[in-house]
């Protein structure tokens, strides 16, 4: 099978059925009461890693689940988006709130970047992917060898606590910070299963070919949503940068968070609304159990990818088909 005719999510009737209201409603009222509910600072950090995880899941899923366009290096925008905000903040003295514009900015420059020179070489499928980890890895390389990141030894961002320092003396300041994100990108994954653009994304996900007889213009499409998803990462990498007040290049472009990307909205349920923050929730609840109960390194990526064997062989559409399920809808219902 050639990479172009690679197996993508498959598109159903109920793909374009509205998800009522009251349901957005229902998950943002649990969501806004959660650190009320639980206010112990574990808890407080567990939403906040769970809704990080959904909302850089979410710039995957813009173009892997809605587009079809399977990426492996999705790392490179959270990366760049990081290092632009961090450098604006220590080297040029920009306010850390301005630094959320300027990642943004800089993960869709990267992802308009990767997107033109691989589209227009007709690069697909597999070819893609790799492209994608190719340029993840070239950035790696670069911070790991210019002064301005701090080379290896990555930079630090000194605490200053204040709101206006995007520094919050409690981590429910953080929790509401990546709340707003992550609900932003949801209502964005809701406006693209209704939008004209999401259509044409569907199409072309599902046929590029026969997207192109329909009048679409694939090229120019396929890299609005690469520069859509590339600013997503890139605020990602701001937020998590702002958080930890650390980054170095093996945290910035390592391949763990392009995989996280891929694990959570492919078990959650690529290219559904809700998938990446249903993924997410089961990611953080893995991490942190195999960081309290082992020291072994690296077992929670080996039950991420025990978890995505046991979706595909059960729920190859994700763990919303199941939810799906239950609530009497059809499988394969993209929620």
């Amino acid at each position: 099978m050639s990479p172009q005719n690679e197996a993508t999510p498959m598109t159903t009737a109920s793909d374009l059925k509205p998800i009522p209201w009251k349901l957005h409603l229902s998950v943002l009222a649990v969501a806004i009461a959660f650190p009320f509910v639980f206010p112990s600072s574990f808890m407080v950090n567990f939403g906040v890693l769970a809704l990080f995880y959904a909302f850089i899941g979410q710039s995957w899923n813009i173009s892997g689940g809605f587009a079809g366009q399977l990426s492996f290096g999705h790392v490179a925008f959270f990366g760049v988006g990081a290092y632009a905000s961090t450098i604006a903040q220590m080297r040029l003295g920009v306010s850390p709130w301005l630094g959320l514009p300027i990642a943004a900015l800089a993960g869709a420059l990267v992802g308009g970047v990767i997107a033109v020179l691989s589209f227009r070489a007709g690069l697909k499928g597999s070819y893609f992917a790799l492209i994608t980890l190719a340029f993840a890895e070239v950035l790696r390389i670069i911070s790991n060898s210019i002064g301005i990141t701090g080379g290896g030894l990555g930079l630090l961002i000194p605490m200053n606590i204040g709101a206006q320092n995007l520094q919050f003396a409690e981590r429910s300041g953080f929790y509401f910070l990546i709340l707003v994100l992550a609900a932003g990108s949801v209502a964005l994954a809701e406006w693209l299963r209704r939008s004209r653009f999401g259509a044409q994304l569907a199409a072309i996900r599902e046929n590029e070919d026969s997207a192109k007889a329909l009048g679409i213009n694939v090229f120019a499409e396929k890299v609005k949503v690469m520069l859509i998803s590339g600013a997503i990462g890139g605020l990602g990498g701001c937020f998590f940068a702002q958080y930890f007040l650390y980054i170095d290049p093996l945290i910035a472009f390592g391949t763990d968070k392009s995989i996280e990307m891929l694990l959570v909205a492919m078990i959650g349920g690529a290219g559904t609304v809700y998938g990446p923050l249903v993924g997410s929730v089961l990611l953080a609840l893995v991490s942190d159990v195999t960081r309290t109960l082992t020291q072994i390194q690296g077992l929670s990526l080996v039950l991420y990818g025990a978890l995505l064997v046991v979706i595909i062989a059960f729920l190859p559409n994700g763990l919303i088909d199941l939810f799906s399920r239950r609530r009497g809808g059809k499988p394969g219902s993209r929620k």
